[in-house]
């Protein structure tokens, strides 16, 4: 069994094809010797059929052959979502410049020219064995990360800033959009894509990234905050108009933020939701008709409010309110 099997303790499936038979027995008794599960097609149809019911780890793929050849069948697999991933090696005869060309254009990984040597493709497997693994690991944990977001009520979008596509949602993303948008994938709401087009174009050029504003809507007592994240694989910083964003967005109520208010302050029910409602400006008459209670209730609930904040006016109050509970800062980017 091949060192690389060895570390994964994994039967791996290697699918070979090739319109000679004679050409496939001495690779396949190589292969089944050294632990691999070994698939055969004989042709470019059977070859696409096998690799979509079998997914195998990698595909040995004879360039030349008649009717569908391996050019051919390359851009199928890679066309599909199941088989796009799954490595393959060309085995071609063919040593001219533009056939190898032709071989990487049409989705291989690499060639292995004939005659084949059993030893070479399997050091050629190896690495890109490996290669395939540490992507689909990475794409697991790319999007538990992204699922845990939902846990924690955060949901997460990709925009196609180019062509405004809703690329990918997490479960939650969808249901939010749903209700706050009417929206389904692959649709971005207006409102999101115009919020994302026009601080992209404050962020090209600027010599200080900063977060642009976020955006929020609102349905009833409930408000949807978008946070504009990063550019997706964006690994030096650079921001160009372009490219694919991952959006976060966060459902809040008036209920979500007087719990954080009164968390944050040791604040009674009351004196949470006066504090917000001073924050948003109100004077005390007008926080007493909204709350059911008379000025003079208000003003006493403001006065053990500014004891416990450690202040002496309502602006103070109110300012120590925004920096210490974000829910409270200000969040509209439309």
């Amino acid at each position: 069994m091949s060192e690389f099997m060895r570390q994964q303790g994994d039967q791996l499936i290697v699918l070979i094809v090739d319109d000679v038979p004679d050409n496939v027995a001495p690779l396949h008794d190589a292969l089944d010797d050294a632990g691999y599960t070994v698939l055969v097609a004989l042709d470019g149809e059977s070859a696409i059929r096998r690799a979509t019911q079998a997914l195998p780890d990698v595909v040995l793929l004879d360039a030349v052959m008649p009717g569908i050849d391996g050019f051919e069948v390359a851009r199928r697999l890679k066309a599909q979502p199941a088989t796009a991933h799954i490595p393959i090696i060309f085995m071609t005869g063919l040593t001219e410049t533009e056939h190898l060309v032709a071989a990487l254009d049409a989705g291989g990984a690499d060639y292995v020219t004939k005659p084949i040597k059993p030893r070479e493709v399997m050091a050629r497997m190896g690495v890109h064995l490996r290669t395939a693994r540490h992507v689909r690991q990475g794409a697991v944990e790319r999007s538990q990360a992204r699922n845990a977001l939902d846990a924690f009520g955060y949901a997460t979008i990709t925009v196609r800033e180019s062509d405004g596509r809703l690329m990918w949602q997490t479960p939650l993303a969808r249901d939010l959009l749903r209700n706050y948008c009417g929206t389904e994938s692959p649709t971005t709401p207006p409102a999101v894509l115009q919020w994302l087009r026009r601080h992209l174009v404050d962020l090209v050029g600027a010599s200080e990234q900063r977060e642009p504003p976020r955006l929020t809507l609102e349905n009833g007592p409930r408000r949807l905050t978008f946070r504009l994240h990063q550019r997706v694989g964006d690994e030096d910083g650079e921001v160009d108009a372009g490219g694919d964003w991952l959006i976060v967005m966060q459902e809040t109520s008036d209920a979500s933020v007087l719990s954080s208010v009164a968390g944050a302050f040791g604040l009674t029910a009351r004196e949470a939701e006066v504090l917000y409602w001073v924050v948003k400006g109100k004077i005390n008459r007008d926080i007493g008709d909204i709350i059911g209670a008379s000025p003079a209730t208000v003003k006493k609930h403001l006065e053990r409010i500014y004891a416990k904040l450690g202040v002496e006016t309502r602006t103070a109050a109110a300012a120590m309110a925004i920096n210490r509970v974000p829910l409270l800062q200000p969040q509209h980017g439309g």
